[in-house]
């Protein structure tokens, strides 16, 4: 569809309101969301679909006090090209020199912003088994990098940007600019920028959700129970787990807040206590294709059975990564009530649908979610019942028909939420 890319164009420029929409979520990923420091650096990675708020946010960074915003900017149809006409021996290669690059941002003291923008089927009809390998090939080499992002080792964040693929299947059968402006205008709303000051408003969620960590974290749950639709499932929490949610704190001492929007709780599964049947409520866009109607089973914390409507080989491949990839590293909740499914909208971006139904993920734990986590072995994660893996894939499982229960230590459960919404 790139005959649509002047129209995108003149929306952007010619609607002032829609700037200043623009401009103001600029700030709020700068200040709320990276919580970029004065005289820090910034490195943003983006979609090229993202080219009019990357502008933006690169003025809010330096007004913020930036000394220095790096950018790189991505086009998914030269990955597409890849798929079609790159040697097949090649897709276990990889541009490692790209991630000695953001180690050392890092090093030097980087915040980091991920703005997606992304076709949640750009990759539908390629060969699942080369999709298999350059995204395992991928994982494997950027785990370094990941693994000090997602340990917090500065302050980052990832936010998204309507583009015109995505927009034609949130809403499919309207003119592209309307598509367009109707995402944007949903991404504005679910990420507080309507709101009179977007800045305070975000302040106040973050409170509101540190005060429900703060609460799950008193009652220390062994075990979380879900029970819905096909659902029955029992979700042993590792040892000292801890809750987080909202803004967290990096390495260097900045308060940032990693995913935006963002309305879960979440924490550490152990990895081998996790029984029973589960199905998704949502689909999930997993490199470039959808997967629908994933149901599976656990058995002392792996999935013993695995099927999907749609993309069960992807499904498939995904669950041979690596032996962590069949348990889970993350367990969330979040009420049927949040801003995203009080939307109606299915985003088809994990970013935005995990944070319309309680979730679990395969895969990598994060280290916050531990006592002490940032500070232990590898060893000591696993004795406790983390997870570790190439992965961390979330798919949603909540909906307005879920229950779950806290058990306590001596087997009590405890009601936590009634059809999707917290009990209080």
């Amino acid at each position: 569809m790139p005959s649509f890319a002047p129209k995108l164009g003149r929306l952007v420029s010619m609607s002032a309101r829609f700037a200043e929409k623009l401009r103001r979520f600029a700030e709020v990923a700068v200040r709320v969301g990276v919580g970029l420091q004065p005289g820090q650096k910034l490195y943003v990675n983006a979609n090229i679909e993202a080219l009019p708020l990357t502008r933006m946010v690169v003025e809010e960074a330096y007004k913020a006090g930036s000394r220095l915003v790096v950018t790189q900017l991505y086009d998914e149809q030269l990955t597409l090209a890849r798929y079609r006409h790159a040697p097949r021996d090649s897709f276990q290669e990889y541009a490692a020199f790209l991630v000695d690059a953001r180690l050392k941002a890092l090093d030097e003291g980087y915040a980091w912003l991920s703005i997606v923008s992304d076709d949640p089927e750009i990759l539908r009809g390629q060969d699942p088994e080369l999709i298999r390998l350059a995204s395992q090939t991928a994982a494997r080499f950027s785990k370094p990098f990941s693994d000090r992002i997602s340990g917090f080792a500065t302050n980052w964040c990832i936010i998204g940007a309507a583009s015109l693929r995505w927009a034609a299947l949130v809403f499919p059968g309207e003119p592209p600019e309307q598509q367009v402006e109707r995402l944007w205008e949903a991404i504005f709303a679910v990420s507080r920028v309507d709101q009179a000051d977007p800045v305070a408003a975000w302040m106040v969620h973050t409170e509101n959700l540190e005060r429900r960590v703060q609460q799950l974290n008193a009652r220390r749950y062994a075990a979380l129970r879900f029970r819905g639709p096909d659902t029955d499932l029992r979700v042993g929490l590792a040892e000292g787990h801890l809750w987080a949610g909202g803004a967290g704190r990096a390495q260097n001492g900045a308060r940032c807040v990693p995913n935006m929007p963002t309305e879960e709780v979440f924490t550490t599964p152990h990895r081998e206590r996790v029984e029973g049947w589960v199905r998704s409520t949502k689909p999930l866009s997993l490199h470039g294709n959808l997967l629908e109607g994933i149901r599976v089973r656990f058995e002392q914390g792996q999935v013993v059975e695995a099927h999907a409507d749609q993309g069960q080989e992807i499904l498939q491949h995904l669950l041979d990564t690596d032996e962590g990839a069949r348990r889970l590293g993350e367990v969330a909740l979040v009420p049927h009530s949040s801003p995203i499914s009080s939307s109606g909208l299915l985003f088809y971006e994990t970013l935005y649908d995990e944070n319309a139904a309680s979730h679990i993920a395969l895969g990598a734990s994060y280290d916050e979610c531990l006592q002490g986590g940032h500070d232990l072995t590898l060893e000591q994660k696993r004795a406790a019942g983390a997870n570790d893996s190439l992965i961390h894939i979330d798919w949603m499982i909540g909906s307005e028909y879920m229950d779950v229960d806290g058990i306590t230590p001596t087997g009590l459960a405890e009601p936590l939420m009634r059809k999707g919404e917290w009990v209080d």
